[in-house]
């Protein structure tokens, strides 16, 4: 027996961002703002690799546009050489080639629906009428409905006219930096899914939450799902467990 190793590594984060560069600095923040922590050193290691040269994932999906996917697997393999335990991915598009980075990751990724539907039931949201918003490519690939309906909710979608009109140019809003121009869009596109009968509604795009923050959210009646949010309270949760198992 080796009596001269140190104490358990801690276990810690990868985050593969870029896909927009504010949503990976975002959740690489509330990562740490979400951590139960008194000191420095009980707040976890992080590691983000935030490459804005990714290829579009929407144009990839819808128009033939260049393959994000070797981008992708560069940054997880720069993430793994760097020794991380666990990745996560705040881009809710990149999450089409989920199965492909995680066949060639040695390490655990989180899958943000995942981290969505954990979140709706930590608001005590277990069944009903669950509205979407993201890319059209997210909605029109049906990335969140499947896993949803599986999990006993309703999922509904703006129309393919609405997320052209309003989330399009919202979250292009985010991506150059014009945040406050992106509020009267998406709160209009969260309006009308209320409207249609959603009970709960998920910003199912990492741009959404920037585009509408905490401070407005009260004002909108109607209980949000942030996927940054949600993504940063499951890897928080992951590193818990971890840290558990392994007596760290």
């Amino acid at each position: 027996m080796d009596t001269t190793s140190g104490p358990a590594k801690e276990p810690s984060l990868g985050v593969l961002g870029g896909m927009g560069p504010l949503a990976g600095a975002a959740l690489a923040m509330r990562i740490v703002e979400l951590t139960e922590a008194a000191r420095d050193q009980e707040h976890i290691s992080v590691i983000l690799v935030n490459d804005p040269h990714v290829p579009d994932r929407s144009t990839a999906c819808t128009a033939g546009g260049e393959t994000p996917l070797p981008a992708m697997l560069h940054g997880i393999d720069i993430l793994v050489r760097a020794g991380v335990d666990c990745v996560v991915v705040p881009c809710n598009t990149a999450h089409l080639w989920f199965d492909q980075l995680q066949a060639a990751c040695p390490r655990p990724i989180l899958h943000i629906v995942d981290a969505v539907i954990h979140d709706l039931q930590r608001h005590g949201i277990r069944d009903g009428t669950v509205g979407i918003l993201g890319t059209p490519a997210t909605l029109r690939l049906g990335l969140y409905q499947d896993r949803l309906r599986a999990a006993g909710y309703q999922p509904i979608i703006p129309d393919p006219a609405e997320a052209q009109a309003l989330l399009v140019p919202s979250i292009a809003a985010v991506k150059s930096n014009h945040v406050d121009e992106a509020y009267p869009l998406a709160a209009r596109a969260i309006e009308l899914l209320r409207q249609r009968g959603a009970g709960s509604i998920v910003l199912g795009c990492t741009e959404l939450p920037l585009a509408v923050p905490h401070a407005r959210r009260p004002g909108l009646g109607i209980v949000l799902t942030d996927s940054i949010d949600a993504l940063a309270l499951q890897a928080i949760e992951w590193v818990g467990r971890r840290t558990e198992a392994c007596g760290a």
